[in-house]
């Protein structure tokens, strides 16, 4: 399949390189907290949903069916959503600096556009002769 024919999101191999290095400023950012209950707490959290955002979307990108693909960036976009919401708890409990969260809040927020953008787009080209590179559909 031709690249002009696929969407934006998907054929984006600087999105996988892009989520894959938030996952790891996730991994650095939790290794900073302290070792309080709390700290332990949203770092576990933070780490789950935070990795998970780029495994789902390397997922996404090898979707069998179209149904399939915008599942899949749905779970990209809830994993997404959900880390901007530990790391907004992680700021208001003021166990980091809002200062060094505002970069992180912001990669959180991208993957959830993008997302949604992804997902209203293949809605839209649902029934046509559209195809997810590196899958089997069609």
């Amino acid at each position: 399949m031709r690249s002009a024919e696929r969407p934006e999101a998907v054929s984006d191999p600087d999105l996988k390189k892009r989520t894959k290095a938030f996952a790891l400023r996730i991994l650095k950012l939790v290794d900073a907290l302290p070792k309080t209950t709390a700290g332990r707490t949203l770092s576990s959290q933070i780490v789950r949903s935070g990795t998970s955002v780029a495994a789902n979307y390397r997922a996404a990108c090898r979707a069998k069916s179209i149904a399939d693909f915008i599942a899949k960036m749905g779970i990209v976009e809830e994993e997404a959503d959900e880390t901007l919401f530990w790391l907004e708890l992680l700021e208001e409990s003021e166990l980091v600096p809002v200062a060094k969260l505002t970069a992180i809040k912001q990669e959180a927020n991208e993957p959830i556009a993008i997302t949604v953008a992804s997902i209203k787009t293949a809605r839209r080209n649902r029934h046509s002769a559209f195809r997810i590179p590196h899958s089997e559909f069609l």
